[in-house]
């Protein structure tokens, strides 16, 4: 399902323009879903820079940051877009969000470097700085360089005419220039080769974990299918005292990790008690712990 950014887009919209606003005290804007939809709300906002805005990042959770930050070459200021995906984020959810981030980038526009992170070490302050200066290094190296070549220190010795050091000195800035524009469309094209192979890589590791979570479920329907079938009645009898009065119940079939605080965690064949079957694919039940929250019903079997 398609990212929906309208649905709080004021909201959103105000904290993305307040970031690229110079005057603004607003550096950072960190979003993120409302719950397991697909709508993306502001989670929070600073004027702290990147340090303060890596400690809102959740483990848990798909968020995108946008930072001004000040390029450590030219004291311009410069962003960042981030896109994080926590390691606790389940695969499900990684494989649906991956769709997004074309998105997000389209408006969260002007990032002038782009960060896929899944870990603190990927988002350290210092690394994304460098990053940064990585980004505009080659240009304002050149006008650094230049500038001290050129400085006029006064007359080294005897000079022929003004003309013929005016036209030296043009030339030697013409054949500097060519080698900088060189130098930058290799970088530029190196630069874009790197993205190019970080995304496929991205993308493989994204198909190789979907394959290895089929397996891994192929395998357990087939083992539960043979366990059900060397059993009386093809049944599995759950003790009359274990479900009576607790309304409708379910027996997990999976294992699935809660995103928020608004879902439960289970096991495989622990029992979910007291259902309310609030939508087709998503119910709300009490887990084993007794915590009462919402959980995926392709994830359970009714007993």
């Amino acid at each position: 399902m398609a990212v929906n950014l309208s649905k709080n887009g004021p909201a959103l919209t105000a904290a993305f323009k307040e970031v690229v606003d110079e005057k603004a005290d607003t550096n950072w804007a960190l979003f993120t879903y409302e719950g397991n939809s697909n709508d993306i709300r502001l989670a929070e906002k600073g004027d702290g820079g990147l340090e303060e805005l890596v400690e809102e990042l959740n483990s848990g959770k798909v968020m995108y940051a946008f930072c001004r930050v000040q390029d450590p070459n030219s004291g311009l200021p410069k962003y960042v877009l981030i896109n994080w995906t926590g390691e606790g984020v389940n695969d499900a959810r990684k494989g649906l969000c991956a769709n997004h981030v074309s998105s997000i980038a389209n408006f969260l526009k002007g990032a002038h470097v782009t960060i896929n992170a899944r870990t603190e070490e990927d988002v350290e302050p210092e690394v994304i700085m460098q990053k940064v200066a990585k980004a505009s290094g080659a240009n304002y190296s050149f006008h650094k360089e230049t500038s001290s070549r050129f400085l006029d220190s006064g007359p080294q010795g005897p000079v022929g005419s003004v003309y013929q050091k005016t036209n030296a000195m043009s030339e030697i800035r013409k054949i500097n220039k060519d080698n900088f524009w060189a130098q930058a469309e290799k970088e530029e094209e190196k630069r874009r080769l790197e993205e190019r192979s970080k995304a496929q890589e991205e993308r493989q590791q994204l198909e190789r974990e979907r394959k290895d979570r089929e397996a891994k479920e192929a395998a357990l329907r087939e083992r539960r299918d043979k366990e059900r079938a060397v059993e009386d009645n093809n049944l599995y009898e759950v003790p009359a005292e274990e479900t009576s009065g607790k309304g409708t119940c379910a027996r997990a079939l999976y294992d699935y990790q809660a995103a928020d605080d608004t879902e439960i965690s289970f096991d495989p064949d622990d029992i979910i008690t007291g259902i309310e079957m609030i939508d087709e694919g998503w119910w709300r039940g009490y887990s084993p712990d007794g915590h009462f929250g919402m959980f995926p019903a392709n994830y359970v079997e009714l007993i």
